[in-house]
C-alpha cells in the first residue's frame, strides 16, 4: 500500500458512521451484510448509508457482492491487513518483540 492509498483508508474511517460500518462488516464476516440491514442496523438513512459504502469501498476497505436483487457489503480483510502493514512497516526501530502485543492483537482465530 502506498501512502496516498493510506491516507484515503484512514479518511474513510475517520468518520464516525464509516466507523461503525466497517466494524460491522468485520463483525459480520465473509456473508456480509445487505446495504438495507447496513441502514436500519445503524438506524440510518439508506441513502447517506450508501454514499458511506461507497467511500470505504473506494478506499478498498469494503466490498460488494450482487445477491441476486441487493448487493452485500463485505470487509475487505486484505485492504485492511494491507492499511495495517503500512502502518507497521518500519515498526520499532528494529526490535520487532515491541510490536508483538500489537500483532497478537490483531491476529484473528476465525
Amino acid at each position: 500500500m502506498d501512502k496516498l492509498s493510506a491516507l484515503a483508508a484512514l479518511a474513510a474511517l475517520g468518520q464516525e458512521t464509516r466507523l461503525d460500518i466497517f466494524r460491522l462488516l468485520v463483525k459480520a464476516g465473509p456473508q456480509g451484510i445487505a446495504a438495507g440491514e447496513v441502514a436500519a442496523r445503524l438506524g440510518a438513512v439508506q441513502n447517506t448509508v450508501s454514499a458511506h459504502l461507497k467511500t470505504l469501498a473506494q478506499a478498498g476497505l469494503i466490498r460488494a457482492e450482487r445477491d441476486g436483487r441487493s448487493v452485500r457489503y463485505i470487509a475487505d480483510m486484505t485492504g485492511f491487513r494491507d492499511l495495517l502493514a503500512f502502518l507497521m512497516e518500519d515498526c520499532c526501530n528494529g526490535a520487532p518483540e515491541l510490536c508483538r502485543p500489537v500483532i497478537e492483537a490483531v491476529t484473528c482465530n476465525c
